[in-house]
């Protein structure tokens, strides 16, 4: 699976179905990158597509065998978590807020120059 698709799986996951306006908005990708990425995740059984009854227009994405998968990357992500925590553990508090405010403030500042890039194409 590509990042792409994790990453839409994880916000499957997160909010549970979505349409795939929804998705692309919460994503950042194009609507047109949603729909090759749900067709992939659709053929891989990880996500299935229902006409929306409130429109007509759109779909919803309804995740599919989530527990199966959390069963299968489960032991990956909990060694790479003990192994983050080995990183975290050498700073401070007050060193951690520094680095979550400068992360927290870069993430705003990349997603506001992504929104004046898609406002001017």
């Amino acid at each position: 699976m590509s990042t792409a698709e994790w990453k839409c799986l994880g916000l499957l996951d997160q909010h549970g179905p979505l349409t795939a306006i929804r998705l692309a908005d919460l994503s950042g990708f194009t609507t047109g990158a949603i729909t090759g990425i749900v067709d992939r995740l659709e053929r891989a059984g990880y996500a299935r597509r229902e006409a929306n009854p409130n429109d007509r227009r759109s779909v919803i994405i309804h995740p599919q065998r989530l527990a199966e998968l959390k069963d299968r990357v489960g032991p990956i992500f909990s060694s790479l978590g003990q192994a983050m925590e080995g990183v975290t553990a050498r700073y401070s508090a007050k060193e951690k807020a520094a680095i979550l405010d400068y992360f927290e403030r870069t993430i705003t500042v990349l997603r506001d120059q992504t929104a004046k890039l898609r406002a001017t194409a």
